[in-house]
């Protein structure tokens, strides 16, 4: 089993709307699908739950850090949601350690019965956000293209806790960031320039889908997204023309998205964390 943590310290980033397609897009290709949301607000679970598609998991993902479990239904595509509970956990220091410790041995448990773990983070960096990246196979970190958001990617990679460049040197080796997947990207000149600006700055940790100059993953601010999201649908089934043409645009990033984490891609992941990045 893979397991992809979705991550970002700046909130109202698209981080939910992003793991919801890559959930569903899995399970479309087959895969056996464990999806965990680590952030309180359960926009992520929600999203999945009002679909209908995967089964509960009967517990709240606080669990998997407080306790010791190891059973999850037998089904292909299985959620744990989040509740308030999760944002209670980083008042309790003295647990932490006990708390990623039991995230490890859930994920190391469910080995065999998932092929890919998707977890969605809380914005901030707290124990969810560190449990996670320490158990972790990838790291995708979805980014507004505004400018508080673009000095945020420092943060992600050098945070003196919970930095991807931290976790990977202390507490996990195998740690890959995929990279920065700018979202709710608009075609307008203002946009357009920061999208150039944040390739020039981070190139290294562009996802590139294509052979192309601008062939970078993204995703596009479209209605249709949210609309889906809200009413738990699969934007490649909505009947509208407008989900349908978003679909379009947003197919071949999650497709490529995908690759990676199944590893039918080898070319992406980083295994050296932010080499020729702005510090």
């Amino acid at each position: 089993m893979k397991t992809l943590v979705l991550a970002n310290q700046k909130g109202g980033v698209g981080k939910s709307a992003v793991a919801t397609l890559l959930a569903h897009h899995l399970v479309q290709k087959g895969q056996r699908v464990l999806a965990i949301d680590f952030d309180h607000q359960g926009n992520f679970s929600g999203a999945l739950r009002r679909s209908k598609r995967p089964t509960a998991a009967g517990i709240t993902a606080d669990r998997l850090l407080t306790d010791a479990v190891t059973v999850m239904p037998s089904a292909n595509f299985v959620v744990v949601t989040g509740d308030a509970a999760l944002s209670m956990l980083e008042a309790q220091p003295t647990l932490h350690t006990p708390f990623a410790r039991h995230l490890r041995a859930f994920l190391a448990a469910m080995e065999q019965h998932f092929d890919v773990c998707v977890i969605d983070t809380n914005p901030g960096p707290d124990i969810r956000v560190i449990a996670a990246l320490a158990s972790a196979d990838f790291v995708l970190s979805p980014i507004q293209l505004n400018q508080e958001a673009m000095e945020g990617v420092s943060g992600l990679l050098n945070h003196p806790r919970a930095g991807v460049r931290k976790i990977k040197a202390v507490l996990n080796p195998k740690l890959q960031l995929i990279g920065l997947l700018p979202t709710m990207v608009e075609s307008t000149p203002f946009q357009r320039a920061n999208f150039l600006q944040i390739v020039q700055k981070y190139l290294p940790l562009m996802i590139r889908i294509g052979g192309g100059p601008g062939d970078f993953a993204a995703i596009p601010r479209r209605s249709a997204i949210a609309e889906a999201q809200a009413h738990g649908e699969l934007l490649w089934e909505m009947k509208k023309t407008a989900a349908r043409d978003a679909w379009k645009d947003i197919e071949p990033t999650i497709r490529a998205l995908a690759a990676i984490v199944t590893g039918q891609r080898q070319d992406r992941a980083q295994p050296e964390v932010g080499h020729g990045t702005a510090a």
